[in-house]
């Protein structure tokens, strides 16, 4: 590819107090090497190396609110507690002192279960029904207190990561997970005002979330959404058909606070209403831009040759081209791009496409999964 192709790729971005020296955002990715919550040296060092070979934003992984059942799994570190927000202090300084910049996604799991392990919380499960999707019972149906305390938990762990000197803060509200399961009709059957026949009605618990969260950050710091279609319970999931009940989705969301929203699905290319526009048109975070007017991240199987479940096949992944990828930022369609497994694998995967160094970039395979490199 060309200098001039990249050009796109490497244009510096600001919204509000967050400024970026490129389009690169790291993907959040569950690792879970964090002994009993807390973050360590050998997760200030993987992050901090991402931020030394020039990633514009580093979102972490998930990090778990302080309430019950928060965790699907052992070693997902916690955003609460003074010896967790001690080791995050540890990694923003790391990646500053690196010229990096990084937020926090915070996260509640919902009832979802853990793929690669039985292990189960035990301070209980809770989701808005007492179901993992539909008509599959796992664990509690949230009672009004506990929407009101999760509210309150997302609202105090956003306010830390501003304390601690993050950038940015990315609320985890996609794949099926707590706030994700509000909004999908299968999994919220409630009867009371979080939910409705509507995904506009169903919305609400979102909403409230990112009221309570802005209130905690102040209006300059940037706030971010995690949103998809896909759920890890159905892949096939789609929240929305068409571009109106999108924006009775999304609008209300942005109007309560998001400044970012960024867009999960399996594959960036893929046209999100092939049937409007065709196969090569908008994907979810183009038609996200389009009916909000918010930023938007873009993110699925970025660089590589295999999508998402490759992973549980332990198929190999080869490095892919951007051609496709350069395009849409040249017009556009969206404003970063997200890289998962590609950055996951290869810490200088940056620089070297900076450098048209394609020879030298790191396939993905699935045992890079067992080590923080």
């Amino acid at each position: 590819m060309s200098s001039t192709s990249l050009e796109s790729l490497f244009r510096p971005f600001t919204h509000k107090s967050l400024t970026l020296k490129n389009r690169i955002a790291m993907a959040p990715m569950t690792r879970s090497f964090a002994p009993e919550g807390v973050p360590n040296d050998a997760i200030a060092a993987y992050y901090r190396r991402r931020a030394e070979n020039e990633v514009g934003l580093i979102l972490s992984e998930a990090t778990a609110i302080d309430r019950p059942g928060a965790c699907n799994e052992p070693g997902i570190p916690f955003f609460y507690g003074e010896e967790a927000l001690a080791g995050w202090k540890d990694v923003i300084d790391g990646v500053h002192q690196s010229a990096g910049k990084m937020g926090p996604q915070i996260w509640h799991a919902g009832s979802v279960a853990s793929e690669s392990t039985d292990w189960t919380p035990s301070r209980g499960i809770e989701s808005p029904s007492g179901l993992v999707a539909p008509q599959t019972p796992r664990g509690d149906t949230m009672s009004e207190e506990g929407i009101a305390d999760t509210v309150a938990a997302f609202a105090k762990a956003a306010a830390d990561s501003k304390k601690l000197g993050f950038d940015t803060v990315e609320i985890h509200a996609a794949h099926g997970y707590l706030i994700d399961q509000f909004f999908w009709d299968g999994t919220n059957q409630r009867t009371d005002l979080f939910n409705g026949a509507s995904i506009k009605e169903r919305s609400r618990f979102a909403a409230e979330v990112i009221r309570a969260v802005r209130v905690a950050v102040g209006a300059d710091f940037p706030v971010i959404l995690r949103l998809s279609q896909w759920k890890l319970q159905d892949y096939q999931a789609r929240l929305v058909t068409t571009p109106d009940t999108m924006s009775d989705w999304l609008v209300p969301l942005v109007e309560a606070g998001v400044d970012i929203l960024h867009c999960s699905q399996r594959r960036f290319w893929e046209a999100k209403f092939p049937e409007l526009d065709g196969e090569h048109g908008l994907n979810f975070a183009g038609w996200a831009k389009k009916l909000t007017g918010a930023a938007t991240i873009s993110v699925g199987s970025v660089g590589l040759t295999r999508d998402l479940l490759s992973v549980f096949s332990g198929e190999i992944s080869q490095p892919a081209s951007l051609d496709n990828l350069l395009r849409r930022l040249e017009r556009e369609e969206f404003d970063l791009i997200a890289v998962g497994r590609a950055l996951l694998s290869d810490p200088q995967w940056v620089t070297k496409i900076r450098a048209g160094d394609t020879n030298h970039l790191n396939a993905f395979n699935v045992t890079d999964l067992a080590e923080l490199r």
